[in-house]
């Protein structure tokens, strides 16, 4: 990182940071007072980030050791180092999200009359009914794959679930083992029938391992036990030889499913002789082994929670506010040529801007749609309106991303449909990611051509703008307009973006942007000024943590808003003293990125797509934009406000690297969420 900064006390690993925030995930889920589907939820997203951090995070550095590689990172870590810390917290994470589903979830559920059942504790009545089920439809699946001297272990599938079985084929005989996949396309959660008022279930790997022995006539189980592994799923093809990116990354899918193993969970009680087997035959360090005392694959209660009869179990639905004045006037594009839009979602609406697509769309005047998409839905409404566009006869440029990691598969099948409908889609540069959220519309009016903006700082995904916090700005300013029209010129040609009068772009122009703000800060606090206050995702870029440090050490008063990874070391006197990290895991992901700089009173607001880190600041084509009407600004104001005053689910940073709670001696309990929800539930 930086080299004013000595030595690596100065900043906090990456992937420990990481791992706290997942830690503050699993708090939500231990918190008695939220809803139980709620809790459900955060237990499985909790599984779910623990997924991606061992296939893109753990992955690398598990690469970085094969090749030999032993620098330490910022913080004084080597890679090996790394993993062995990792090891020790996730095991210690992964017996209190046990802990937690075993000693609090399960019993609240009981009370309220919700079981999960073994093959064991079946009545008559569920036992005919699991039996019946078994043979009709899950057997004819079911394929059972012996392993011996003449038939290797087979590939387990990434993230499968799996039961591995130690045979027996005469008495007193030689033991081998077996493996069944537990097949993804059958339900894993199967109801059971039970009496009124109650609700019972069962999961599929509890029904295949009582009738095993079906799939092995003539041998005798003598063991049995559930595994899982997770593969290495970084796609790691050349960019620079790839000639036709689509067709590349689709093959390079099918390769995820077959990276090396990063790590084996097994079932809790699996006989020492099949781990052992197991451990051999994937090729897992025994640091990598993680025995569960539960069902594998938490992930399986985010489905749970979200069945129609945990509804009474889960937040009341919540119904966004569209802003009075999209009532006033058929045409989205006369709102905004009065006045620039700012729209804070979920708690508002994101149906304006779907609206400014689809009236776009079918707007005779309208002549050409520009657009930047990263992530969508799988039924998405905006790119429905955009193929109506094209066959409208407008023309539509659509940039779509298609190394949106984990979203490739469901960008490229968009990609195709837009092409069919007539688009012009462009699939971006080889070597950055496009992650800025634009929208330019080209409309004939009797003044001539106006320009129609919408920025944003999330996704155009209907579906998570609903559980997503972000910003949509919507305008028709000149000066925005040209800039985006020059963007769009870069990402679509060959044309330079020279003079930009009010957005940055990165690579080019973000960084030293976020530089120069931050250095101007530093130097008026000497003369009583200097304010920051920046909300994102993750700070981890070493360049802008020096910036902030240097403009502690000068007297500026730095507040950080981080939800996830901040490498940032917080409190440390002659450092970073004046310099305090909040993170807020909520109801609501906090994903929108606002930074406010002082500037000596004046006050300068921006929204960006872009967190403080090396990837966004030069391997992504990202934007900032300023707000600069003064009621949006001071909205944003009171919104930065709401979220510094968070007694409830704010987390401190200290200066070890820990979060802890929020002090509230002398405070008043007060939520940031539930302050933005009360104006969109009245």
């Amino acid at each position: 990182m930086g080299e004013e900064q000595s030595g690596p006390s100065a900043y906090i690993n990456r992937e420990l940071s990481w791992l706290e925030f997942n830690a503050r995930v699993l708090e939500e889920a231990q918190d008695n007072r939220l809803p139980l589907a709620e809790r459900l939820k955060f237990i499985g997203i909790f599984s779910s980030n623990l997924d991606e951090f061992f296939m893109v995070r753990v992955a690398s550095l598990t690469d970085q050791i094969q090749a030999g590689f032993t620098a330490p990172d910022a913080a004084g870590l080597t890679p090996a180092e790394q993993l062995s810390k990792i090891s020790a917290r996730v095991h210690h994470l992964t017996k209190k999200q046990y802990s937690c589903f075993n000693r609090s979830i399960i019993p609240g559920l009981k009370h309220e009359n919700i079981q999960f059942l073994k093959s064991s504790e079946l009545d008559a009545d569920q036992q005919e009914f699991v039996e019946k089920l078994y043979w009709k439809s899950i057997y004819p699946v079911l394929t059972p794959l012996a392993i011996d001297t003449s038939r290797s272990f087979p590939l387990v599938l990434n993230r499968s679930l799996n039961i591995a079985v130690r045979l027996a084929a005469t008495a007193g005989g030689p033991s081998f083992l077996a493996t069944v996949q537990v097949p993804a396309v059958l339900g894993r959660l199967v109801e059971l029938p039970a009496p009124d008022g109650q609700r019972r279930h069962i999961l599929l790997e509890e029904i295949i391992k009582q009738y095993i022995d079906t799939l092995f006539k003539g041998c005798r189980v003598l063991a049995i036990g559930c595994y899982r592994i997770t593969r290495n799923a970084d796609l790691g093809f050349d960019e620079e030889e790839a000639e036709d990116l689509l067709k590349t990354i689709e093959r390079n899918l099918k390769k995820r499913k077959w990276g090396a193993p990063v790590r084996l969970e097994v079932e809790a009680g699996m006989p020492e002789e099949v781990r052992t087997i197991l451990l051999a035959a994937l090729e897992v360090a025994p640091d990598n082994v993680y025995e569960v005392n539960g069902p594998l694959d938490l992930t399986v209660l985010l489905k749970f929670a979200g069945l129609p009869e945990m509804a009474e179990y889960s937040y009341p639905p919540v119904r966004p506010d569209v802003p009075p004045q999209f009532g006033q006037t058929e045409s989205i594009f006369q709102l905004i040529a009065e006045r620039d839009i700012l729209l804070h979602h979920p708690y508002e609406s994101f149906e304006p801007v779907i609206d400014f697509i689809t009236q776009a769309a079918n707007d005779p005047a309208v002549l050409a749609i520009k657009q930047t998409l990263y992530r969508v839905s799988g039924n998405s409404p905006i790119l429905t309106a955009l193929a109506q566009a094209a066959e409208n006869g407008k023309q539509v440029t659509v940039l779509v991303e298609l190394k949106a990691r984990f979203d490739e598969e469901n960008n490229i099948q968009w990609a195709r449909r837009l092409e069919q409908a007539g688009c012009h889609v462009i699939y971006g540069y080889l070597d950055l990611k496009t992650h800025c959220k634009a929208v330019l519309v080209v409309r004939r009016e009797d003044s001539g051509i106006k320009r129609y903006l919408h920025l944003g700082t999330g996704n155009y995904n209907d579906v998570t703008a609903r559980v997503y916090t972000d910003f949509s700005l919507l305008t028709a300013n000149t000066y925005l307009a040209s800039d985006i029209s020059a963007l769009f010129n870069m990402l679509t040609g060959y044309s330079q973006l020279n003079l930009l009068y009010k957005i940055d772009v990165a690579p080019q122009t973000l960084r030293s942007r976020f530089l120069k703000l931050i250095d101007d800060e530093a130097k008026l606090a000497p003369n009583g000024g200097g304010r920051i206050i920046a909300k994102m995702n993750s700070l981890v870029d070493g360049e802008i943590i020096d910036a902030l440090y240097a403009a502690s050490r000068a007297g500026v008063e730095i507040d950080l808003i981080v939800r996830g990874i901040c490498c940032l070391r917080p409190g440390v006197p002659g450092q970073s003293e004046r310099i305090r990290v909040r993170s807020i895991i909520g109801r609501f992901l906090e994903h929108s990125r606002i930074f406010y700089f002082g500037h000596g009173g004046e006050g300068r607001y921006y929204l960006s797509s872009a967190d403080w880190m090396p990837r966004n600041l030069d391997r992504r084509v990202e934007l900032l934009f300023p707000v600069e009407d003064g009621g949006l600004r001071g909205r944003l104001a009171d919104i930065l406000a709401a979220y510094l005053r968070d007694t409830e689910k704010a987390r401190i940073l200290h200066s070890n690297g820990l979060y802890g709670r929020v002090d509230r001696r002398g405070k008043e309990q007060f939520g940031a969420q539930e302050y933005f929800l009360r104006p969109a539930s009245s």
